[in-house]
């Protein structure tokens, strides 16, 4: 039975994958924190015009460099401020991702598993959840990824001009690593190759790297920023590559400490439908690729990455599910190779446990309720359980179908199959997330008190900082006795900042209009200053007041 797919069939896919990936970008309010701060800092960005320095909040925030900043400010100016085109980077990084994957293991391992690789990867729970997640991961991903990619295709060229238009590539694409995500674009990749040149016994790659135009390059693409900011803001150097860099990962400072098996279920979980497609071609990759010491070997060389990010992440004393995306793509290379040689039977045996996976979650999906510590979770959660159950059903009917088509020897529609089952349960489990907005965004708090809300008068955040409402309101806020991630920034500008509320009620007094927002269970203490105020908004989280 032939495993093959025409072009027409590729073009078909391809299309019914980007309807899939880009349909609910604007579906889901945003959740705070991440997708909150990262579709506000771009907002300020065009209302400011200042593209150098990145605020949040008004406030200088030097936590990560800005090229997607810059990507979503674009967007904002080319189609308007909205949900969808906060998401759109990760997004189309993520789908770039993808095209990347099929394209290198085409040009390395041939057709059948560039196929694999693209399917593979972009069916993978992680990756196709956090794709449409607003946050710098997967842009990093991507860019690391063409670098690596770039680099491993260079290395097999023979003729010079090629193999140097290749490691320009793998040079830019490093270079926008950084401006993604900071030095992890750079020293990662360059941790990676010196291990691999070590168990390989390969110093062949390093005399292949065109030393002098890629590090020209480099420089051209990466540093201009830097230049910029340091000048406009000295104090940027030891904000961002000391505290943002070394104390993020060698010390408990940014309040991410998990132990080392912290990753352990985020990759089995993240990795499905795939986990044991993956565990079998690890360790058929170390054993094939053994005798191929002193010759480069592109299956060494992505074993020893996706090896080395997850033990490099473990190690740190930071940890964040999406801190192994770069994983993934060299081990969807990794597995379409091996799924190319694979015969269906052995891929039955290896997604058989699968489908037992999603019966356990089509079983748990509709008590989803039972985790609700109040009136409001339980309805939320019976809302989400609903969407949970259609997605579970769906890829069981994916996995079974897949199962039966593997049995009758038609491997390439048994992968196509499960892949796009994953894919959409993912999509569906990732919309049903909208159900859980009233607790985690803004939007409906900012629908409320928008047509009350004058843009001249002054707003305050007291106790609290509401990540999404900024963006939905067009507005910025004056914090009061709250400091958290924006701590740097207001020693940096102290006089945007109000350090009590003591000095709040002084001012309120003082003012004809005004605003305020305060966490429900704290708004007794803004009473007992004896502020003048009308409730304009109440919920469980938060009340908003005015002065009369």
């Amino acid at each position: 039975m032939t495993n093959d797919i025409s072009r027409r069939g590729l073009w078909l896919l391809l299309l019914l994958v980007a309807i899939i990936w880009f349909g609910n970008l604007e579906y889901r309010k945003l959740i705070r924190p991440d997708e909150g701060r990262y579709a506000e800092i771009p907002r300020e960005m065009t209302v400011s015009g200042d593209w150098t320095t990145p605020r949040l909040n008004e406030l200088k925030y030097f936590e990560k460099p800005p090229l997607q900043y810059w990507a979503t400010a674009v967007a904002y100016e080319v189609f308007g401020e909205h949900q969808w085109t906060s998401r759109i980077w990760a997004a189309l990084t993520g789908f770039a991702g993808i095209l990347l994957a099929w394209f290198a293991g085409t040009r390395l391992f041939g057709r059948e598993a560039g196929i694999y690789a693209a399917l593979l990867l972009g069916s993978s729970m992680l990756y196709a959840m956090l794709a449409h997640i607003n946050t710098l991961d997967m842009g990093v991903t991507f860019f690391i990824t063409l670098g690596l990619f770039s680099l491993l295709l260079a290395q097999g060229e023979e003729r010079v001009a090629t193999r140097r238009n290749w490691m320009l590539l793998a040079w830019a694409g490093l270079a926008l690593a950084v401006l993604s995500k900071g030095l992890m674009g750079l020293i990662l990749p360059g941790a990676a190759l010196f291990l691999y040149s070590v168990f390989n016994r390969d110093i062949g790659v390093w005399k292949r790297m065109h030393w002098f135009s890629g590090l020209l390059l480099f420089a051209l693409i990466a540093v201009p920023w830097f230049v910029l900011v340091i000048k406009a803001n000295p104090e940027f150097f030891q904000r961002f590559f000391i505290y943002e860099h070394f104390e993020r990962f060698t010390t408990k400072v940014h309040g991410r400490f998990q132990p080392w098996y912290y990753f352990v279920p985020i990759l089995l979980l993240g990795m499905m439908p795939w986990t044991l497609l993956m565990f079998d071609t690890l360790l058929r990759t170390w054993r094939g690729s053994v005798q191929k010491a002193r010759s480069f070997s592109p299956e060494r060389f992505l074993l020893v990455w996706a090896v080395f990010v997850y033990l490099f992440f473990s190690v740190s004393d930071s940890k964040l599910p999406s801190y192994l995306l770069p994983m993934f793509p060299a081990l969807a290379l990794l597995m379409g190779k091996q799924l190319a040689e694979m015969n269906a039977r052995r891929l039955f045996w290896l997604t058989l446990p699968v489908l037992a996976v999603v019966v356990a979650l089509l079983a748990g999906a509709p008590f989803a309720d039972r985790a609700a510590d109040t009136p409001l979770q339980h309805e939320m959660y019976g809302n989400y359980s609903v969407w949970l159950v259609i997605a579970a059903a769906s890829w069981f009917v994916g996995v079974a179908g897949a199962l039966w088509l593997l049995r009758r020897e038609r491997k390439m529609i048994a992968v196509i199959l499960l892949s796009f089952s994953s894919l959409t349960a993912a999509q569906l489990a990732t919309s049903g997330y909208n159900t859980i907005a009233p607790e985690r965004s803004s939007y409906i708090l900012a629908e409320a008190i928008k047509p009350l809300i004058k843009p001249e008068v002054p707003f305050y955040s007291v106790f609290c900082y509401e990540q999404t409402l900024p963006f939905y309101l067009k507005r910025t806020f004056t914090l009061v006795s709250y400091q958290d991630e924006m701590d740097f920034g207001i020693k940096m500008e102290p006089e945007r900042w109000i350090p009590s509320v003591e000095l709040l009620a002084k001012r309120w007094s003082a003012q004809a209009q005004a605003y305020a927002i305060v966490p429900t269970q704290l708004f007794y203490i803004l009473q007992q200053q004896g502020m003048a105020m009308k409730e304009i908004y109440r919920d469980e989280q938060y009340v908003v007041v005015s002065k009369p």
